[in-house]
């Protein structure tokens, strides 16, 4: 059986809020803060959630190309917190790499229960337990 997952792409900002309403004000949908994840909102449209508003008080604007390798957006997979293990079972099998989270030798950012990976081309995404998903 395979976990229930949604994919959620975050964009990292200095200031969420603003930006959030910029998303949430273009794509005609609302924004509020991520339950368990107080530093992410969430921009949900009629169908669900359309993007995610990441805080991170050291973002660099974008710039193309960025030398540097800074990773300016990636990809959240949200799923059930019961079910966290087999999506990353999922993930792992189809190809996914762990990552160290702040090079501490773990997959896992204790705060949080996120776990961070590299797909098979090399971009970063994470699996994060979010309430209100069926297992």
């Amino acid at each position: 059986m395979t976990a229930t997952k949604t994919a959620v792409l975050v964009l990292d900002s200095a200031e969420p809020e603003p930006l959030g309403r910029f998303y949430a004000e273009l794509l005609g949908a609302t924004v509020e803060p991520s339950p368990g994840h107080p530093e992410l909102l969430l921009v949900s449209g009629a169908d669900g959630i359309v993007l995610g508003v990441h805080h991170d008080s050291g973002h660099a604007l974008p710039s193309w190309p960025r030398p540097d390798g800074s990773q300016q957006s990636h990809v959240w997979i949200v799923v059930a917190p019961d079910a966290l293990d087999e999506a990353e079972r999922d993930a792992i099998s189809l190809g996914a790499r762990p990552l160290d989270a702040e090079r501490n030798g773990t997959r896992t950012d204790r705060r949080t229960d996120v776990r961070r990976f590299m797909d098979p081309a090399g971009h970063t995404f994470v699996l994060a337990p979010v309430g209100g998903l069926p297992a």
